[in-house]
């Protein structure tokens, strides 16, 4: 959804697709189908086919000044010439008409990704999610001519999130065992916590194995402030219960504190960056908003 919420682009299976608020097409890029096959018209036509109903997928995101669209798809587009055999590809898309920008292969073979926004909209982070093989990340820099992308290193990590001042990225690895902030500039580590440092859930029994009771970070988390982070252990602590929520300083990369919360709250911590963070109710009923 556009900052301004009065557009939303959905990435289909077959092609990115603008809406208004009306519920309007605003305009549509068609792309390979993320199943891998040789193309069709339809997404129906071959719903019923196991590679289609378990697709890979792409993702968008508006740019934070609302007029751009970064959108990962698998080429190569609709209009390409019949030769113009590419791979998965990152596009910067003009938000008013769809116009493609800039573009370029992202050298990856995704079952699925996410977008990670920063505050100056000529940058965007992409975490691309490839299975039991890895996630690759991708950092992007647009400046209204050409797209360079970093890859800082390869590092097998997840993007979680950017610091409000946009000094800062979160990363977690794929083993999800360490946290780790880094330089936004050039993507170099800061500080890192090892998940070793949770204590064991308090429902752990006496005869569970060091491996079995030791809690690993998900792969959901975010700056609550400049300094502070809030992250979760919830995967890793639903065998034996609740799942927990943890108040991490940003500088030293130290625990501070489990969250306490009035109620049990299930699922993941969702950091705002302007020293809240929310959570959704158990039922998607409600959202919940936490300030430190």
């Amino acid at each position: 959804m556009s900052p301004a919420a009065d557009l939303v682009v959905f990435a289909g299976p077959l092609a990115l697709r603008a809406v208004d608020q009306s519920g309007s097409p605003q305009w549509e890029l068609r792309h390979r189908c993320w199943a891998g096959c040789a193309g069709h018209t339809d997404f129906s036509e071959d719903a019923d086919d196991r590679d289609h109903r378990y697709a890979n997928r792409g993702s968008a995101a508006f740019s934070s000044d609302g007029k751009t669209v970064w959108a990962h798809v698998h080429g190569p587009l609709e209009h390409d010439a019949p030769d113009h055999d590419r791979g998965e590809e990152w596009l910067v898309i003009d938000a008013a008409d769809g116009t493609v920008l800039a573009r370029t292969e992202t050298q990856t073979a995704a079952a699925g990704s996410a977008h990670v926004p920063h505050p100056d909209p000529g940058q965007m982070g992409l975490t691309i999610g490839e299975g039991q093989d890895g996630s690759p990340l991708r950092w992007g820099k647009w400046d209204g001519d050409a797209l360079n992308v970093h890859t800082f290193g390869d590092e097998d990590r997840v993007l979680l999130g950017v610091s409000l001042s946009g000094d800062h990225l979160l990363t977690v690895t794929h083993d999800q065992d360490v946290l780790a902030v880094h330089l936004v500039a050039d993507g170099s580590v800061v500080a890192e916590l090892n998940a070793d440092v949770i204590p064991p859930h308090p429902a752990v029994e006496e005869d569970t194995t060091d491996d079995e009771a030791q809690a690993f970070f998900d792969y959901e988390g975010g700056f609550v402030d400049e300094n502070t982070l809030v992250v979760g252990t919830v995967e890793s602590d639903e065998e034996f219960g609740t799942g927990r929520h943890w108040l991490v300083d940003a500088v030293h990369m130290q625990l501070i504190d489990q969250i306490a919360y009035p109620f049990p709250v299930p699922g993941l911590p969702k950091a705002l960056g302007d020293g809240t963070w929310y959570t959704v109710s158990n039922l998607d009923q409600a959202i919940h908003i936490w300030a430190l």
